[in-house]
């Protein structure tokens, strides 16, 4: 039987250099963050993420002075892709408050009553909606996400479309027998 092979770092000297980099870079790379995002939720993001891939690519993090070069180019691509989802999610925001100001023909219905019913109801009916309705997926990938099963998914989502249904109702929304309005109607959660 051959003799087990021995990882070149032991965890304990792994983690020690981990923490040495941290140590080392983490007020630079924060700074390098907050001057690029919003606010410092988004920047405290983006140093966990970029830090997070430096313990993952441990071993491609150069020994010498370069290290913080390294973590920089790190971090710019981490805030390349928070800059991208931010785009691709103030363009969705945009486009749904375009359809709903221009898709709500009835002007006696209220869709202020809209936002508050979506909030009464509980976090696990709101996830399950906007996994579908903003994020676009179907019943399968929500069941990845979940990690649940397809039909679980369907069974969940067709109670928290009848529970936002009688919430909307409660809301006066959507008068007894009459529609919603295109633009808030909740898609079945299959792409086309």
């Amino acid at each position: 039987m051959a003799p087990a092979v021995e990882d070149h770092h032991p965890p304990d000297d792994r983690r020690r250099r981990f923490e040495e980099i941290y140590e080392a870079n983490r007020v630079q790379i924060l700074g390098y963050a907050l001057r690029r995002t919003a606010d410092a939720q988004d920047a405290a993001d983006v140093l966990a993420e970029t830090f997070l891939t430096a313990w993952r690519r441990l071993d491609d993090v150069p020994r010498d002075g370069r290290a913080r070069l390294w973590l920089y180019g790190v971090a710019r691509r981490v805030l390349a892709n928070h800059h991208r989802g931010e785009r691709r999610r103030s363009a969705l925001a945009a486009d749904l408050g375009l359809r709903l100001r221009t898709e709500a023909a009835e002007p006696d219905r209220n869709l202020a009553d809209v936002g508050p019913a979506f909030r009464s109801l509980s976090e696990a009916d709101r996830e399950l909606l906007t996994l579908v309705g903003w994020e676009g997926l179907d019943h399968g990938e929500i069941a990845t996400v979940l990690g649940c099963s397809r039909n679980a998914v369907r069974i969940r989502l067709h109670r928290a479309r009848r529970r936002f249904a009688r919430a909307l109702e409660r809301a006066n929304a959507s008068p007894a027998g009459r529609p919603l309005p295109t633009a808030a109607r909740i898609p079945n959660g299959e792409h086309p």
